[in-house]
């Protein structure tokens, strides 16, 4: 039986992070540029008649048995196995490969459970639908993050940009003119989890102040939606900019981001912040489209440990 492949893309936040878990919209696109692919093979003949999991970007080389019961890689092939009513998982080799860092806000947790969950429901003959996918990625998402808003999984399942509000239904939409943006990585490992249980307990403990956050990010994600679908880049980069500073005032930015943040802006990006849960990982710099490379390598002189330039096609492109 030949292998069984399925990959899936990164993404990042436009905006919105954060205040997407208060039922505030967020914005957020697939990146192509990084994903996240998974092969399986039979092997009917394997050593000690066991199921092995490889997965060099996080230094995991086991079999299936030992991995401890909520580890999400376990969780996703238990959920796959019981929504097919089976009850065990023929022998097999899962390589998962991902050119996606960790911890970094580029939504790698959510690519390897969709590739995942993708490759198995194909494997066991019955090719999930993306709506299937969604809803398991969002069980092993709760996994990584606690109280993810789900807009991780949704926006790569479907790979397409997202207008999300959680537990509304999904609304997609497309630029009015190609959005061209640089991803720079500060290199510092930040725990979207332990980030989004500091932005609670600072809104349990000063609950006006952070819904008037919230509410503001809110309005700007609404502006931006406008700006994101009509083309207006200016506008559109001008609201990245000020949600970038409303996350500074809930203290999930971090000094490095808000360099590299303002080294873009000093170097012509039309508007940068934080992407992801912040306190390191990445930032995004909205940038004309010839002028992606320059700033990329600019920010890596700055001390970004690595750089990354993604399109979002405009509609018809």
């Amino acid at each position: 039986m030949p292998a069984i492949s399925c990959s899936a893309p990164g993404k990042v936040i436009l905006c919105g992070e954060h205040a997407v878990v208060y039922q505030q919209p967020a914005i957020a696109v697939p990146v192509f540029e990084g994903s996240t692919k998974c092969s399986i093979v039979a092997k009917p003949t394997a050593p000690h008649d066991e199921t092995i999991i490889i997965a060099p970007n996080i230094a995991l080389k086991c079999y299936l048995s030992c991995l401890v019961e909520k580890h999400p890689i376990r969780v996703a092939i238990d959920l796959v196995l019981k929504k097919l009513q089976l009850d065990h998982l023929p022998v097999c080799e899962i390589r998962i490969n991902s050119t996606l860092p960790t911890a970094a806000g580029l939504g790698s947790s959510a690519s390897t459970s969709v590739a995942l969950i993708r490759s198995l429901s194909t494997f066991l003959g019955s090719s999930f639908a993306d709506e299937e996918v969604n809803q398991l990625a969002f069980e092993i998402e709760k996994i990584h993050h606690g109280t993810p808003s789900g807009i991780d999984n949704t926006v790569i399942t479907y790979a397409k940009s997202l207008f999300y509000i959680k537990d509304q239904p999904c609304e997609f939409i497309l630029p009015g003119k190609q959005v061209t943006l640089v991803i720079a990585d500060t290199g510092i490992k930040s725990s979207t989890s332990k980030a989004v249980s500091e932005v609670l307990l600072g809104y349990q403990e000063n609950q006006d102040r952070f819904v008037a956050l919230f509410n503001q990010i809110g309005d700007l994600v609404v502006s931006a939606k406008e700006s994101f679908i009509t083309g207006d880049l200016l506008s559109l980069g001008k609201s990245l900019s000020e949600n970038h500073m409303l996350l500074q005032k809930m203290g999930v930015s971090c000094d490095k981001l808000d360099v590299l943040v303002d080294f873009a802006l000093s170097h012509g990006a039309l508007g940068a912040k934080l992407s992801g849960g912040g306190q390191g990982g990445n930032m995004i710099a909205l940038v004309k489209s010839d002028e992606a490379e320059s700033l990329a390598s600019a920010l890596l002189s700055k001390g970004a440990v690595n750089t990354l330039i993604t399109h979002v096609p405009a509609k018809g492109q």
